[in-house]
Formats: C-alpha cells, sequence, structure tokens
C-alpha cells in the first residue's frame, strides 16, 4: 500500500473510488465534486492523496484550504471528500490517508483542519467539535454535530469566533 500525491491524469480513477463508496443519493455529487476539487490548480495548497495498492487506486482524499474572517494569517484546510473503494474498507486504507494529510499539513504549518464528517470516526485523529466551535461554517449544517476540527499547530493563536469561507467547489449549501 502506498499513499502519494494525486494526479490530474487520475480523475477517472478518483471518480471511480467515490462512485463505488457512496450511496445512490449522494455518490454522483461527491464524485464531482472530488474530480473538481483535485483538478482545481488555481491554489497550490490544495492536497489530494490516493491509496494505491498493485497500480490500482483504491483510495482518496481531498484537503482544500479554507479562510477564516478577520485574519488572513491563520492556514485552515477542510477535509472534503474521503472514500475507499468497498472491498478495501476497513483496512485501515482511510486512516492512512487522513494520517498522512494531517502530517503533511502539520509540516506546512496549518493551524487548524476541519472536517464534516462522523465524530466517531474523526474523533480517532484528534477531530473535535469543542476546536470546531465558534467557527462558524459556510453554510447551515444538516447534522451540526458532525463540524468538527483539529489543532495542527499553536503557532498563532485562534479567534474565539470567525466565519468560515472555503473554496467554490465546497461553497455550495446542498453540501452542507
Amino acid at each position: 500500500m502506498m499513499v502519494r500525491p494525486a494526479r490530474d491524469t487520475e480523475l477517472e480513477a478518483i471518480r471511480k473510488v467515490h462512485l463505488a463508496a457512496f450511496g445512490d443519493d449522494e455518490r454522483e455529487t461527491v464524485a464531482c465534486l472530488a474530480c473538481e476539487l483535485q483538478s482545481n490548480t488555481s491554489d497550490p495548497r490544495h492536497l489530494g492523496l490516493v491509496a494505491e495498492e498493485q497500480a490500482v487506486i483504491v483510495g482518496h482524499v481531498m484537503f482544500s484550504p479554507v479562510s477564516v474572517e478577520g485574519d488572513d494569517r491563520i492556514l485552515g484546510f477542510i477535509l472534503a471528500p474521503l472514500a475507499v473503494s468497498p472491498p478495501r474498507q476497513g483496512a485501515g486504507i482511510g486512516t492512512l490517508l487522513v494520517t498522512e494529510g494531517i502530517r503533511i499539513l502539520s509540516g506546512s504549518r496549518a493551524n487548524i483542519v476541519f472536517v464534516y464528517g462522523d465524530p466517531a470516526y474523526y474523533g480517532r485523529f484528534g477531530f473535535r467539535r469543542e476546536t470546531a466551535e465558534g467557527f462558524t461554517p459556510p453554510h447551515p449544517l444538516t447534522y451540526p454535530d458532525g463540524w468538527l476540527a483539529l489543532r495542527t499547530n499553536d503557532a498563532r493563536p485562534l479567534p474565539n469566533a470567525a466565519g468560515i469561507s472555503c473554496v467554490p467547489p465546497l461553497d455550495r449549501p446542498e453540501l452542507w
């Protein structure tokens, strides 16, 4: 198993992983989102990683930059989306992708990483509701308990309250 940066030439394989990993009600939306984020080269801070096994992509994750209102010196990201091919789910591939992404972002002086997902799953990596409290997501949340954050370093104090802005592909109310 190898986790490495995704390449724009792998969009179809990335799309297939997301289509397979998500249910009928969201698979097309998430697969399109993953490809749109992965192909966004306008901001070099985007981080896309794939898990590759025997030359086959079996997992993908994106970390995209976010802006924290009131302080442009805070380097923030949001983890979305994450997918692992169903036959390989439960084998630790998602864990490898998330852990490697956090490691890379921590090394790049990121201050905070947000995620909107399952607290039981993302809590294993240190994502907490308490850390996200005070940070207002770009749109109202369908599942407020899923708004989580991980502090990746303490180099810069974070505000007690601030709005979050995300890249255009994620700035759609139906995703929240």
